[in-house]
């Protein structure tokens, strides 16, 4: 089971890296709205080696036969592997190259409540709201866990789904097979 977690839950954190290394360094370009949809994109094509990591030790180490808790203790240790390589890149890149990505996050976000219409009290509270992102994002703890929880509900939902659609019983294969006739 080991074998199977750590190759598919490795393969879906460099799939998520990957994504997010080659995307986030252009959010400010193409738009921080439109890069978080990226970014979710790739964390969902990421966890769906869930669903592969989970059919694979069903069909070779179970004999094809898998309960649902088993199979969702493999997903949701697939998925968290996935997301500490997530967050392990994410603090990579944060404080080493983009150590004012919270000042430009917090100025879009001003800039958005400006566009909406937003009163100047409502305004102000953006700025605040934006400087105590801006504080945690700072405490690299406090970072990782954020970051941490960013994929995580989308791996647990993959697991969830994929862990019923796997499931199969003790001898649901002999009843799938059909009787032969004498």
């Amino acid at each position: 089971m080991k074998k199977t977690i750590i190759t598919f839950g490795l393969g879906s954190g460099v799939v998520s890296s990957l994504m997010m290394a080659a995307t986030v360094p252009f959010a400010g370009k193409i738009s921080f709205d439109k890069g978080l949809i990226v970014g979710y994109t790739g964390i969902v094509l990421s966890f769906l080696l869930v669903f592969f990591g989970i059919r694979s030790y069903r069909d070779n180490y179970c004999n094809g036969q898998i309960t649902f808790s088993k199979a969702f203790a493999v997903g949701i240790s697939i998925a968290v592997i996935s997301c500490i390589c997530y967050v392990v890149t994410w603090e990579i890149i944060y404080f080493n190259f983009l150590p004012d990505f919270m000042e430009k996050y917090g100025a879009h976000m001003v800039d958005k409540a400006r566009a909406s219409g937003a009163s100047d009290a409502a305004v102000l509270a953006k700025i605040e709201q934006a400087k105590k992102y801006k504080e945690m994002y700072d405490n690299p703890l406090i970072n990782a866990a954020m970051t941490f929880i960013e994929p995580f509900p989308i791996g647990l939902i993959m697991t969830l789904i994929s862990a019923a659609v796997l499931r199969r019983k003790p001898g649901a294969q002999q009843a799938q097979s059909p009787v032969p006739a004498s």
